[in-house]
């Protein structure tokens, strides 16, 4: 059984309630378009704007990007019919735009959203939604504020096969599931080693950087390459790893941060600039009630070096139940046994290959009923501590003792240091503030 206490029931049925009520009294029409801004143009910022061309009540209002280059793409890609923009202030300035996707950087990932909830957007943030622990509370605590749809890019949640797969685990199929082991194995790049130079002339660097410490540019940490330094990215851990932690999470039932997180790793294979790990082994633990039974585990693998993927497959989730197993994959892969590894006849009725335009669908479909997404705010603030707890955990080398309703590490300095982030010295005009 999932580790529910009535206490954490109550709390996230209220705090869904507080979202669902305060949304539907703002939300669109049923028949309306709904106006759009992408904010960011690169590799996942062509993902939305293709997802959202297929949406016919979906119009594009905006794209907006500081490199050039990309931002005469995207205008290119969604047919010139919106209107391109350096700057998210113009965006958020025009009241219009009833929504914003934001595929950032992660560093700008939170400061965005915060802003565009603040100018009264509805949002879609990529995952992980924050890029540390603070900044997701805080995110999560103005969606509910703001009464509007908050929805995150963990795609999973709204494909049919997953969650008929993630049904069948909840309904019991496999008895108590105790256990997740998720993973992400893939060969990445060497990024090399580079020293600081003269961006692009086509680039606005300084607005790049935006609230994130300064740094100046350096050819390995700009585009996508930002994942693997600490001052812009959360690794591989917090990128690819997230949709992993957000299934196996998903899965287990848990509605709660962990109490507990064990990890080890570091740099095994690549020689280069890169500062977060290319392998990576976290458990997580959630102490239900403290009995036998009541107790769960997420662990999660990371091999950045190898194609020799468990179940022939870069990506995936396999669930240990007291009754059997279930092994599922984004890429469209399903395998259920019962006890000693007989095979149980059931087939899902859908595909679970990971979609964006079913998460865009879902979030459109609830900025004009009022609903809350599939794939909601909460749920992406709990998704993003895992992976932020593993980090920490990694970079400390020590098992760390994590208290969930305060979002503390107590009587430990330097893992709560790491919780969140120091911002630009001169200050900056996205540095996320406080209520």
């Amino acid at each position: 059984m999932p580790t529910t206490t009535r206490r954490s029931f109550l709390a996230g049925a209220a705090a869904a309630g507080v979202l669902a009520t305060s949304v539907r009294s703002r939300a669109a029409g049923a028949n309306e378009r709904v106006r759009v801004a992408i904010i960011g143009a690169g590799n996942q910022g062509k993902s939305h704007a293709r997802s959202l061309l297929s949406l016919s009540d979906v119009e594009i209002a905006y794209v907006c990007d500081v490199d050039q280059q990309r931002l005469g793409e995207q205008l290119q890609r969604v047919g010139g019919r919106a209107q391109a923009v350096a700057d998210l202030r113009r965006v958020l300035d025009d009241p219009s735009v009833d929504a914003v996707t934001l595929p950032i950087p992660d560093h700008w990932h939170a400061p965005a959203a915060l802003l565009a909830l603040d100018a009264g957007k509805h949002i879609y943030v990529e995952k992980p939604c924050s890029h540390n622990v603070r900044e997701g509370r805080m995110l999560l605590d103005a969606a509910v504020r703001h009464g509007k749809v908050a929805a995150h890019g963990t795609q999973s949640r709204s494909v049919p096969g997953m969650q008929e797969a993630i049904g069948m685990l909840h309904e019991g199929v496999i008895g108590d599931v105790l256990i997740a082991r998720c993973w992400n194995w893939q060969m990445r790049k060497n990024i090399g080693r580079a020293q600081p130079s003269a961006p692009p002339p086509h680039v606005d660097y300084d607005s790049w950087v935006g609230p994130a410490e300064w740094l100046p540019y350096q050819e390995n940490r700009f585009h996508y390459d930002w994942h693997w330094w600490y001052n812009f990215g959360t690794g591989d851990v917090g990128n690819d790893g997230c949709h992993e932690f957000d299934i196996a999470l998903w899965g287990l039932g848990v509605t709660e941060h962990p109490t507990h997180v064990a990890a080890a790793g570091g740099k095994y294979f690549f020689d280069d600039d890169q500062q977060f790990p290319d392998t990576a082994q976290v458990a997580l633990e959630w102490p239900g009630d403290g009995k036998p039974g009541g107790k769960r585990m997420l662990i999660y693998e990371q091999r950045l070096w190898s194609t020799n993927y468990p179940f022939g497959v870069d990506s995936g989730n396999e669930f240990i139940g007291t009754k059997g197993r279930m092994f599922v994959s984004k890429r469209g892969k399903f395998e259920l046994r019962g006890e000693r590894n007989a095979p149980i006849d059931r087939q899902l009725h859908a595909d679970t290959k990971a979609e964006v335009a079913f998460n865009h669908r879902n979030w459109i479909d609830c900025i004009k009923s009022g609903q809350t997404p599939n794939a909601s705010i909460d749920v992406a603030h709990r998704t993003a501590t895992a992976a932020h707890l593993g980090n920490i955990a990694i970079r400390l080398g020590r098992s760390l003792r994590f208290d969930p309703q305060t979002e503390s590490f107590p009587l430990d300095a330097d893992a709560t240091a790491l919780l969140s982030r120091s911002y630009r010295a001169e200050g900056h005009w996205a540095i996320p503030k406080a209520v």
